[in-house]
């Protein structure tokens, strides 16, 4: 994990947190090395742990989300938000950034106002997620200061009505969605239900929805759109980012960004046993 992450040298402590949250002592168990754990396969047991993580890190005294919603790992997020920094290269006044696709958890717009008080604007298309995170934001006086949702009404459009063409932004992110359909977001649920050794598939839960799981084309084509589209704001945004999933789209992608003629690089970041890697490119900026 990047070397400012406050989760970098630790594994969960569970003490700590179930002082904060009573409600996590519903779902902790001892594993079998005689590690205090929960069930991750469990959506009830990772947000109690979230609300815990939240207010004891980072001050956040409530956030939900809705049922059936992606509940974020919080520590891997963080670690987004930390990168961003360094792109930045130690700039901390008035910073501004967009997350697109802000969903229901609002994370990183969170996690941008309270770690470096950036000042963020989330946009979704879905207005579910846009009502529960413009809750998550009310829960907390410093983050309604901060932080700005906005409903993206066109769906074919990225930032066309999210960045106002009189502003000049620091920086845009987005994790978007990475399955091309429904049966492939199905297979990679079960991959992960499999890989936490869970033997109740019957209470399988995607942890998110469609927009948030998969689009046409998945992760390449919405990740090519992006970069397509962000040549109308290339004088508006210094940086623009994207977590990028799958290592193999990263070829198509470099091309598309050589021929627009864009400064670009390539951050890997590592999670556990999960690499995964962040696509940053300027039209004024030298990456």
């Amino acid at each position: 994990m990047h070397p400012r992450n406050i989760h970098r040298h630790q594994n969960y402590n569970f003490e700590a947190l179930l002082q904060v949250n009573p409600e996590l002592d519903h779902f902790i168990f001892k594993n079998d090395y005689n590690t205090l754990t929960i069930d991750f396969a469990n959506p009830k047991a990772v947000i109690a742990l979230n609300k815990a993580i939240l207010l004891l890190h980072y001050g956040i005294t409530n956030w939900e989300i809705p049922e059936g919603f992606l509940c974020p790992p919080i520590p891997s997020r963080a670690d987004y938000i930390h990168y961003i920094a360094d792109l930045l290269k130690n700039e901390s006044d008035n910073i501004s950034g967009i997350d697109i696709g802000v969903g229901a958890n609002a994370i990183y717009s969170i996690l941008g106002a309270k770690i470096y008080q950036w000042n963020m604007v989330g946009s979704d298309i879905n207005l579910e997620s846009v009502k529960s995170a413009k809750k998550n934001i009310s829960f907390t006086k410093e983050l309604e200061d901060k932080v700005i949702i906005i409903h993206q009404s066109d769906n074919a459009n990225i930032f066309e009505g999210v960045i106002k063409k009189d502003r000049i932004y620091d920086f845009t992110m987005c994790n978007p969605p990475f399955h091309k359909s429904e049966k492939e977001a199905l297979k990679g649920t079960l991959r992960k239900l499999n890989n936490l050794n869970n033997k109740q598939q019957e209470k399988l839960n995607f942890g998110g929805q469609a927009n948030e799981l998969w689009c046409n084309g998945g992760e390449a084509l919405f990740l090519k759109r992006m970069i397509k589209q962000s040549v109308d704001f290339r004088l508006n945004v210094k940086f623009f980012t994207s977590l990028v999933s799958k290592k193999e789209n990263l070829p198509k992608l470099e091309k598309q960004l050589l021929k627009l003629n864009t400064s670009f690089k390539t951050i890997p970041m590592e999670h556990g046993n999960k690499k995964t890697r962040i696509i940053a490119w300027s039209f004024t900026e030298k990456l």
